[in-house]
């Protein structure tokens, strides 16, 4: 097989990607087209499983739903929902108070821009862009640890931060695809390209298109 390029080995990619996931759901639970029980599912999730936040949020949101009924609760009884995904003290004071700042300065509603996203508390980059993404379908490319071990197994960035992870997959990506990409990629990762075991010959991607070293 001839040495592809970037580029070109990122169409490949996306060709067996598509067919594997032609559709990609939304792996966290929260209220339908609601982008604020996205937001505070997605803040769970720092260093969390998905599964762990989908048990805690049905009854977080059965609590308050709303950053109006939010900031009216006590961190204590938000952190006591919470417990089971960790981090519960720090996240619980960052719900209840992004929660407020919701209501006080942005009537209420989620930003739609990274900026005022980025200056929620407990609110970093990423869970901004997957906020970006999944709640108003603006281009976002969130890397988490799936994303980022797969971008250099894959030979597509050698970046060291997620930062330079994410900068390297947007050069070789088309910007309408980004946030189907993230959710496949994630998909993929847990699916069929695993950080340990990894058995590159029977791996659909990294057989073909996998550095040498993966």
């Amino acid at each position: 097989m001839k040495k592809l390029s970037k580029k070109e080995k990122a169409q490949e990619i996306m060709k067996i990607l598509d067919k594997i996931y032609p559709t990609t759901p939304i792996p966290l639970k929260h209220k339908k087209k609601d982008p604020y029980t996205l937001l505070v599912a997605v803040l769970l999730s720092a260093r969390a499983t998905d599964v762990s936040v989908n048990k805690v949020t049905p009854d977080l949101f059965k609590l308050a739903d709303t950053p109006e009924k939010m900031m009216k609760q006590k961190v204590e009884d938000i952190r006591k929902i919470i417990k089971p995904v960790g981090l519960s003290p720090a996240k619980a004071k960052n719900i209840k108070a992004l929660s407020k700042i919701l209501v006080e300065k942005f009537n209420s509603k989620v930003p739609d821009n990274f900026e005022d996203l980025e200056g929620l508390p407990g609110v970093g980059h990423k869970t901004a862009g997957v906020v970006m993404a999944q709640a108003f379908n603006k281009p976002a490319f969130p890397v988490d640890t799936h994303i980022h071990r797969l971008a250099h197994r894959w030979g597509l960035s050698t970046g060291k931060s997620v930062k330079k992870t994410e900068e390297d997959l947007k050069k070789c990506f088309p910007k309408e695809k980004w946030t189907t990409l993230h959710l496949q990629i994630i998909f993929f990762g847990r699916e069929y390209c695993k950080a340990r075991p990894h058995q590159k010959e029977e791996c659909p991607i990294c057989k073909d298109y996998g550095r040498k070293t993966s």
